[in-house]
């Protein structure tokens, strides 16, 4: 198609409209730097303003939810 549209274009002598590519997105990087600072600390936050009876419940609820992918899945 791309070949039949070039030899379209040499014979009438005019060029089609092409896509535009869109613009890479651009980031931040003040934002950037401000994430990156909240997300290495985040976790172990958490996990110790949480107590061992918490943790447990959440790892619970995530194995409940992984195995239902499995079971389902199948």
């Amino acid at each position: 198609m791309l070949f039949a549209k070039a030899v379209m274009e040499n014979i009438i002598g005019e060029k089609w409209d092409r896509p535009k590519a869109e613009p890479e997105r651009v980031k931040n990087p003040a934002a950037v730097a401000l994430s990156a600072l909240g997300a290495s600390k985040g976790g172990k936050a958490r996990a110790e303003s949480l107590t061992a009876k918490q943790r447990s419940k959440i790892a619970q609820k995530a194995a409940k939810a992984r195995w239902k992918k499995r079971t389902e899945a199948a």
